[in-house]
């Protein structure tokens, strides 16, 4: 246990700048190519759903089961007052709660805490997996905490290193594409079940300003995760 906490708690080396760089454009491409982007999305719908659970069980919500789906949906099920401020935060956190757990994984790997972002990531898919309702959601989360289990026991530390890089700037980028999706899908037709327009019917707020909200939140945190992952020591980029 000691030899576990203190691999737990100490800095890894940062890889180089290129790699870094190297491992943005990689899940820029997953993000924005289709069928990458469909064959990933259903990992932003993880972070997605977590944060409805989380700012409901916050707010003191009664949490009733989380659902993922196959063609990467989910539904987070909380029984509660229909309005009022616990279920205004409850529906404001699914869009952007991958982008700010992407900025608090962008803030672990600049100071070297792979290891604890590894086991953190471990431990909240564990606390979701007790709130799933159906089968593909526990295959889901049981495949991508074998992943991550698999990871932190056997690979090299650089090897995490580059693969905790690659999964934050994934969850930066990832963030903000279902976003700009579902700006797209009210333009063109009703979507009265989407958090949006479920905040507007909850405020005096129309549904355009949640969005615009959202990619606030989702491109400031890309802004600033990005600033605590890239080196801006012109030295070492010429050197």
């Amino acid at each position: 246990m000691t030899d576990f906490l203190a691999d737990l708690t100490t800095p890894q080396p940062m890889p180089s700048w290129w790699i870094v760089l190297l491992s943005a454009g990689v899940a820029l491409v997953v993000v924005w190519q289709s069928t990458a982007w469909q064959m990933s999305r259903g990992l932003i719908t993880i972070a997605h759903e977590g944060g409805h659970a989380l700012a409901a069980l916050l707010t003191r919500r009664k949490l009733e089961g989380i659902r993922l789906h196959s063609d990467t949906s989910g539904v987070t099920l909380t029984r509660g007052r229909p309005s009022g401020p616990g279920m205004i935060f409850t529906a404001l956190a699914g869009y952007i709660a991958p982008s700010l757990l992407g900025l608090a994984g962008a803030g672990l790997v600049s100071a070297g805490y792979v290891t604890i972002l590894i086991w953190s990531m471990l431990l909240l898919l564990a606390c979701m997996l007790l709130m799933i309702r159906n089968l593909f959601g526990v295959a889901i989360l049981v495949a991508v905490g074998g992943g991550l289990l698999v990871l932190s026991i056997y690979a090299p530390p650089e090897i995490q290193a580059v693969t905790a890089h690659a999964s934050v700037w994934f969850l930066l980028l990832g963030g903000i594409r279902p976003i700009l999706e579902l700006r797209r899908k009210r333009r063109r037709q009703r979507t009265p079940d989407s958090d949006a327009d479920q905040l507007a019917r909850l405020t005096l707020l129309p549904a355009g300003f949640y969005i615009a909200y959202f990619l606030l939140v989702a491109g400031a945190s890309l802004l600033f995760g990005a600033y605590l992952m890239v080196p801006l020591d012109l030295s070492d980029l010429l050197g």
